[in-house]
């Protein structure tokens, strides 16, 4: 009796099944695809590094240079090159006063946009006036500077607040057009974020009796808040590095002023203005181009950062 129980233990044993390799043999196009894969990833990653080389390498000889002081670079109000006067503040407040105007266009019309094609648009509406939308993000910057400086200044500014009031290069003019170029940006990203809320969310809210006005302002966009902020934050990068609107609208000359009315150069419209003049090498003149930059990198940078890290502080996870 034990041995015929121990052969009916045995017998029901599982037996051991080998691993199976569901990868299988790699086939010779999947192995080109990843290299090729490779070799594009490399590439980009040698061309960042090499930019920021030289980058840095051309700064250090402004900031070396014994004509520069980093006190009155960071310290002072007056940028004048061809008189040794190097202080970073006109061209930095224009540039942030170009993009807090155009986050106040964008932000709010994008947000709406988004608010709208995610909860109130019906699917063929969605996929018509979506499109439409994203169109504007497809129109060169030069077109948009033009526009600014031909029909946003002297039809709706100069209409609206008088000549007088009203340079024909003002920071108003590029920021208002500023906001038109990146409301497609702020819509996707935010339209993305509101999507990816899950349905259950917007069913408990209307159970609850919340219109849909409630749901979407106080259920959606609470959970789809880091979606929205990182949103916000790369826009104000996209504006802070934009080159031809400023260039085109802003005006051509450093100014420290916080009047939006009043021309003044940015630190991207100066690097296009200089850069295309008649300066030598390695003239100190060339040399601040760079230093411009390495502060507009920064910028830029530290924008960056602050997105991943909202991204990361305030998202929701649903299971």
């Amino acid at each position: 009796m034990e041995q015929e129980a121990r052969v009916a233990v045995e017998r029901s044993t599982p037996l051991s099944i080998s691993p199976i390799n569901l990868r299988g043999k790699p086939r010779f196009g999947e192995n080109v695809i990843e290299i090729i894969v490779f070799v594009c990833g490399a590439i980009s990653i040698f061309t960042t590094t090499a930019i920021v080389i030289v980058l840095f390498q051309e700064a250090w000889l402004f900031f070396g240079s014994p004509e520069v002081d980093l006190a009155e670079f960071f310290g002072t109000t007056t940028w004048q090159p061809e008189t040794g006067r190097f202080g970073i503040w006109p061209l930095m407040t224009s540039t942030l006063i170009t993009s807090i105007i155009a986050l106040m266009v964008a932000v709010p019309l994008g947000l709406g946009a988004a608010i709208y094609l995610s909860e109130y648009a019906s699917p063929r509406a969605r996929g018509y006036l979506k499109p439409i939308l994203e169109v504007l993000a497809g129109v060169p910057t030069v077109v948009y500077g033009y526009f600014a400086l031909t029909f946003v200044t002297p039809v709706i500014l100069q209409g609206l607040l008088g000549k007088g009031n009203v340079e024909i290069y003002n920071m108003l003019s590029a920021g208002l057009t500023m906001g038109i170029m990146i409301l497609p940006l702020v819509a996707s990203m935010s339209e993305d974020a509101l999507s990816a809320v899950p349905r259950a969310l917007r069913e408990g809210a209307y159970g609850l009796g919340a219109t849909r006005l409630e749901t979407s302002l106080r259920i959606v966009v609470p959970a789809a808040l880091s979606g929205i902020l990182a949103a916000v934050i790369v826009a104000m990068s996209r504006a802070v590095g934009e080159t031809m609107i400023v260039a085109l609208a802003a005006g051509a000359g450093p100014r420290f002023t916080f009047n939006p009315l009043q021309a003044a150069e940015t630190m991207t419209g100066h690097i296009a203005r200089i850069s295309g003049g008649d300066i030598s090498y390695a003239s100190i003149q060339y040399t601040s181009i760079f230093a411009i930059a390495l502060v507009l990198f920064f910028m830029t940078l530290l924008l960056n950062l602050l997105s991943g890290w909202v991204v990361r502080r305030f998202r929701e996870v649903y299971e």
